[in-house]
């Protein structure tokens, strides 16, 4: 009995334990199933016309032209990328190139200032033959300080404003003086140079130039000064000053400049004699006139130094290496316009020349800086220049024929000085 019992327990204790292992990977199956294919999601819209049902419910079919809405399409999540320095902006931009390291500076300058100039003379030549203890030259046409204008503009390029194209003019007229010698009564003044054979209408022009009671000589000179620069500055802008009290502004700024320049040298000298007696009516006038003209490329510097917190002392040295295109003109005239002849030619020479010179300029003064807008300035110019032709060189010694006042004599220098004052202003 016993034993009946326990077998018959046996076959139900393995089927119980088959029923398990089924229902274990059965388990397992399903799981796999699922990772394979995700969880169930809703069915995607349908386009018109098409059945739409959620599985399990019955079909529904929407009418072609309905406007019922279809469901909502969730956005993806946002993406996120985690800044790898750990630190603010975009670390692929160069710290030199960002925005907020740019100057921001205005652009464009411009200014005016005023000149007080004169220039140094080469030795004079005699006008006359000596007079009672006096004797007139072209040296007693003295230079004097005329007053002229400078004026500048220009503009600023690039992001980091290093680079700038300016233009400049200035100009001084009316260098000169007269100067007057009266013979006594019982003389009378011989000019130089003389004029044999030559006749002003029907009269000879001895009776001026060998019968004058009195002689003026004057002089009237002009410089005319054009130029076209590119600036480089190696640093900042020395007319801005820094507002970061752990960077302040540099004391030492340097900028190179390289341009074309064009500079105008004119001498005019005028002799005049009055006659001494009624054979001889109005004045006669001779006049010698040259002009240098020179232009070619120029090199230079601007030398900045911050004294003070707003003042600064500036140097701007330049050199040019010129073609001078030199011209020369000589005329005999009486007062009223008549020319002198000899042999029915007028006496009126002009002469021309092509020879190099050079020019030497330096600018020194003191600029102060009120705002980052506005600056005064003020200081003093030398310009020297070098185998250029004087009116002084051009005087004739006699007028005979056309040959005797044609021609130019060059090699002589002459050094143009004075003071300036004036504003820039930045915009």
């Amino acid at each position: 009995m016993m034993l009946s019992t326990v077998a018959s327990s046996q076959p139900a204790t393995r089927t119980s334990r088959h029923r398990a292992a089924v229902w274990r990977w059965g388990a397992v199956l399903c799981a796999v199933v699922l990772c394979r294919t995700g969880w169930p999601q809703e069915p995607l819209p349908a386009p018109d016309g098409a059945a739409v049902a959620a599985p399990g419910e019955p079909i529904l079919v929407r009418p072609p032209g309905s406007e019922a809405a279809l469901p909502a399409v969730g956005e993806p999540p946002p993406m996120y990328i985690a800044d790898p320095l750990n630190a603010d902006g975009f670390a692929g931009i160069p710290v030199g190139a960002a925005a907020d390291m740019l100057p921001n500076w205005p652009r464009w300058f411009a200014g005016a200032s005023g000149l007080v100039m004169t220039r140094t003379l080469p030795a004079g030549t005699a006008t006359m033959q000596p007079s009672g203890g006096v004797q007139l030259s072209t040296s007693n046409a003295a230079a004097t300080w005329p007053g002229g204008i400078d004026l500048h503009v220009g503009r600023w390029f690039g992001p980091r404003q290093q680079h700038a194209v300016e233009f400049i003019y200035w100009g001084v007229y009316g260098i000169g003086s007269a100067a007057t010698a009266t013979a006594s009564p019982s003389s009378s003044i011989v000019a130089i140079p003389q004029a044999p054979g030559v006749v002003v209408g029907a009269t000879p022009a001895s009776a001026w130039l060998n019968n004058s009671a009195t002689q003026q000589i004057g002089r009237s000179d002009l410089v005319n000064d054009v130029e076209i620069n590119w600036l480089y500055s190696l640093w900042e802008r020395p007319e801005f000053l820094s507002q970061d009290p752990a960077a302040p502004s540099r004391r030492i700024n340097l900028m190179w400049l390289a341009g074309f320049r064009f500079f105008e040298l004119q001498d005019v000298l005028t002799q005049t004699s009055f006659p001494g007696g009624s054979g001889a009516p109005g004045t006669l006038d001779l006049g010698v006139a040259t002009n240098n003209n020179l232009y070619g490329a120029q090199v230079g510097a601007k030398f900045d130094w911050r004294f003070l917190p707003q003042v600064r002392f500036s140097t701007v040295p330049k050199f040019l290496i010129a073609g001078n295109s030199i011209t020369n003109t000589t005329t005999l005239a009486t007062g009223s316009g008549t020319e002198a002849t000899f042999a029915g030619a007028p006496v009126n020479a002009h002469s021309t020349l092509g020879v190099f010179s050079w020019l030497g300029s330096v600018d020194t003064g003191v600029a102060w800086d009120v705002t980052e807008r506005w600056t005064l300035s003020m200081g003093y110019r030398v310009v020297g220049v070098g185998n250029i032709a004087q009116a002084d060189s051009q005087w004739p010694a006699v007028i005979s024929s056309p040959a005797s006042i044609t021609g130019i004599d060059a090699g002589s220098s002459t050094v143009i000085h004075g003071g300036f004052a004036g504003f820039e202003g930045r915009y």
